[in-house]
């Protein structure tokens, strides 16, 4: 029955892109881009709802303790069961991943990423896993946008765009947020973006968010209430939780980090299971609210219900003060990004969208209650709570607009858009300031061993190197005499000859301008070696970036330059060709 479905679909499409301009056929197939990848997350938090509704009854109570201790070790391991079994590779996630494949491969995600994380999220969160599901989500978008760009045969633009109308909808069907889910697109993902892409994206983001309302159910979405208007009194409050933000958005990035680098490092994945089942069980038993994604407990803080946050907890007998309560509330949220990591690193498959939410609603109430209890105002605890939110969500995604206006799509206005603003700008201000990359753009970074930050730099990463490569220069041996040289030089079309030795490594040039006076001398054809007329061949390495190789063409003042890898000869560089090509991607951008 689906493949009936899915082949009557296609051929709808095939039908509809023969009677309509390019132009329209784009605009509608934002739309199913859109909504195709709105049902993907929407399957997604159905999984992860059904799963919770029996995982979430035995975490509440103490009879089934032993099985609420043992699920963490079930859901890592099935996803890595998963991942080695069936789909036989490494499970790339992260924004990074989606921006090394715009990059590198053609914005080309494989077809088996659109239902790869919804499987592996479904399995880690739902038995608890520490993580968010706005990272598989996006994921599973941009490869709904991917493959159908790919499949209709669109050009790499329209497939990019695609790609990250795929993308936004994710966000947009996760919080039924559409201008939220845009500016993620845009601020994450299409770093050189240009206006002529907010169009399709702004209707994928509604296709999908529009869908989201239909059919999720209000309590699966993450929704809040006002209790008290914006009061600018509290400004000075706010520039002072804006700058706390960021320092902690910095640890946020650091410590995930380097547990993440502590795993990775393990070598076997069992072992990895077992530690990270482990040390989530532990964390668990002492802070409940670290199960799973952790929105049913920032729904109780910011309706200020903090004994409903701790009763599970071993530690409850201990936390009947405000003080000791405040520490255990401010402990969560730096335990949580802990938990986020040893999740991800031990093999599990999320994201750090909803973590980096969960951290700023407990450091923003922690902040707003010290705040009340040492008397030096009466601040809105349940602002504080949403606004911190943006402040982390800022200050680790490095993406202040797309954290303000999520916060203000889920709590129904603009209310807060003030504070949201302070907190969110100082937030990623300060982040900024130690730390010029946000986590994901330091990895795209390492992945494209440019950086990102640079638009030159990243527009000549999605060049490729070896398909800028000439191999029409004929080589010479070094014992080779001038008169083997010559006749090398009657039937080649270039004035550079590469000379390498038996194992084709390369041990100089000749350049034709050097020995033209030479070649008229027949006297010295025998008695003349190439050896005695090569220079230095100044080349380049394969792993060398564009940018430094276009810093080499400089420094040398030369227009081509040979290859090599690991000193075997490959072939030459042109600078015509590297600045044609730079041209040609710079267009695309526009």
């Amino acid at each position: 029955m689906l493949k009936i479905a899915s082949r009557l679909s296609k051929q709808i499409i095939f039908f509809a892109k023969n009677k309509l301009s390019p132009r329209q056929f784009f605009i509608l197939s934002c739309i199913v881009v859109g909504i195709l990848s709105s049902l993907a997350g929407i399957i997604l938090k159905f999984c992860v709802h059904s799963i919770g509704e029996w995982v979430t009854y035995s975490s509440t109570n103490y009879e089934h303790f032993f099985l609420f201790t043992f699920f963490p070790f079930v859901g890592i391991g099935l996803t890595v069961m998963y991942v080695h079994f069936v789909l036989k590779e490494k499970l790339k996630r992260g924004s990074a991943e989606i921006g090394y494949v715009i990059a590198r491969q053609s914005s080309k995600l494989p077809s088996k990423n659109i239902y790869s994380h919804i499987v592996t999220s479904a399995l880690t969160v739902g038995f608890g896993g520490s993580v968010g599901l706005e990272s598989p989500m996006v994921s599973s978008g941009a490869a709904v946008g991917s493959n159908y760009g790919n499949f209709f045969h669109l050009s790499y633009k329209d497939r990019t765009v695609l790609l990250a109308c795929g993308a936004a909808a994710g966000i947009a069907a996760a919080f039924n947020s559409p201008v939220a889910g845009v500016l993620f697109a845009i601020e994450v993902l299409l770093t050189d973006v240009t206006a002529a892409a907010f169009i399709p994206i702004i209707i994928a983001a509604a296709s999908g968010a529009l869908l989201s309302k239909i059919i999720l159910a209000e309590g699966i979405i993450l929704s809040f209430s006002l209790q008290q208007p914006f009061n600018y009194h509290n400004v000075p409050f706010y520039i002072a939780l804006g700058l706390l933000a960021g320092f902690v958005s910095l640890y946020y990035a650091k410590a995930s980090e380097h547990i993440e680098e502590r795993f990775s490092k393990i070598s076997s994945s069992t072992k990895k299971i077992f530690i990270g089942g482990l040390s989530l069980s532990v964390l668990f038993i002492f802070f409940p609210p670290l199960f799973g994604e952790g929105y049913e407990s920032i729904k109780l803080l910011a309706n200020l219900q903090t004994s409903e946050i701790t009763k599970t907890s071993l530690l409850s007998q201990f936390l009947q003060n405000d003080y000791s309560l405040l520490i255990f509330l401010g402990l969560l949220a730096f335990v949580k990004v802990i938990a986020a990591a040893i999740t991800l690193g031990s093999g599990g498959n999320g994201g750090n969208f909803g973590p980096s939410l969960f951290v700023g609603a407990y450091l923003g109430f922690t902040f707003a209650r010290l705040v009340n209890l040492t008397g030096l105002a009466s601040i809105p605890e349940t602002n504080f709570t949403l606004v911190a939110m943006a402040g982390i969500l800022s200050g680790v995604f490095y993406a202040p607009l797309c954290a303000i206006f999520l916060i203000a799509e889920l709590t129904g206005g603009y209310a807060l858009i003030i504070p949201l603003m302070i907190v969110a700008a100082l937030s990623v201000t300060v982040a900024r300031y130690f730390e010029p990359l946000s986590m994901e753009g330091r990895k795209l970074s390492r992945l494209l061993n440019v950086n990102v930050d640079n638009r030159d730099q990243y527009l000549l990463s999605k060049l490729f190197l070896k398909a800028l490569l000439e191999n029409n220069f004929s080589s010479v041996r070094p014992d080779d005499t001038l008169r083997l040289l010559v006749r090398v030089i009657s039937i080649s079309k270039r004035n550079t000859f590469p000379v390498v030795n038996k194992s084709n490594e390369l041990v100089g040039v000749v350049h034709l301008d050097n020995i033209r006076e030479l070649i008229f001398d027949t006297k010295i054809y025998d008695t003349t070696l190439v050896k005695d007329l090569m220079v230095p061949a100044h080349a380049v390495d394969l792993d060398d970036t564009l940018h430094d190789i276009l810093k080499k063409f400089d420094e040398t003042r030369q227009w081509n330059l040979p290859v090599v890898k690991d000193k075997i000869y490959q072939g030459f560089l042109s600078k015509a060709r590297i600045l044609s090509e730079y041209r040609s991607e710079l267009m695309k951008s526009i």
